[in-house]
C-alpha cells in the first residue's frame, strides 16, 4: 500500500453547483474559488476508451478544501441516493447552540450521541436533504479525550 499524505479536499458531486456553493457557505460560512467550466476535457476510463467530456468544477478555499462536481448524466459525475460521502466532521466550541441552528436551518438532525434523556450530547449527524451529505457537529470539549483517534498506533502501517 502507498504512503499517502493526508487529504485535501473532499469532492462531492451535485446537482446545482452555484445553489450548492451558496448552501454550504449558509451552513459553514465557507468561501469559494471560481466556477471552472469546460466544455470537452479529455479522459480515459478504466475499460480504456477515450473520451471528451464537459466538467464543471470549484473548490472551496482553505484546508482541507471541497471540490464541488457538477452532476453531468451519463458520466462519473452523477449523484446517486446512496452518497459515497457519508459526513463532513467540524470541531464546534458552541455545540448545543450550533446545533440548533442547523437544524433550524432546514439542516435536520438524525442521530446524534445521548446521555440519558438528555440529547443532542458530543455529536450530532444533521442531513442535508438538498446535497445529501451529513454534517457531523463534534463538541470541541471532547478534542482532547478524542485525541488518540488521531494519533498513529505504535507498529501500524504509517506509524
Amino acid at each position: 500500500m502507498p504512503t499517502l499524505e493526508p487529504h485535501y479536499h473532499v469532492g462531492i458531486v451535485v446537482e446545482d453547483l452555484p445553489a450548492a456553493r451558496a448552501r454550504l457557505t449558509d451552513l459553514l460560512g465557507v468561501s469559494w474559488g471560481p466556477i471552472t467550466r469546460m466544455d470537452g476535457i479529455e479522459y480515459r476510463d478504466g475499460d480504456g476508451h477515450d473520451l471528451v467530456l464537459p466538467t464543471t468544477i470549484c473548490y472551496s478555499t482553505g484546508v482541507p478544501g471541497i471540490e464541488l462536481i457538477e452532476e453531468t448524466p451519463g458520466t462519473i459525475w452523477v449523484r446517486n441516493e446512496h452518497s459515497n460521502l457519508h459526513h463532513l466532521g467540524i470541531w464546534t466550541d458552541h455545540f448545543d447552540d450550533d446545533s440548533a441552528a442547523f437544524g433550524a436551518g432546514a439542516c435536520p438532525l438524525q442521530l446524534c450521541g445521548r446521555r440519558g434523556d438528555t440529547a443532542p450530547v458530543s455529536f450530532a449527524y444533521h442531513r442535508d436533504p438538498d446535497l445529501g451529505v451529513r454534517f457531523e457537529l463534534v463538541d470541541a470539549s471532547w478534542r482532547e479525550a478524542m485525541s488518540f483517534l488521531f494519533t498513529p498506533e505504535a507498529g501500524a502501517p504509517g506509524s
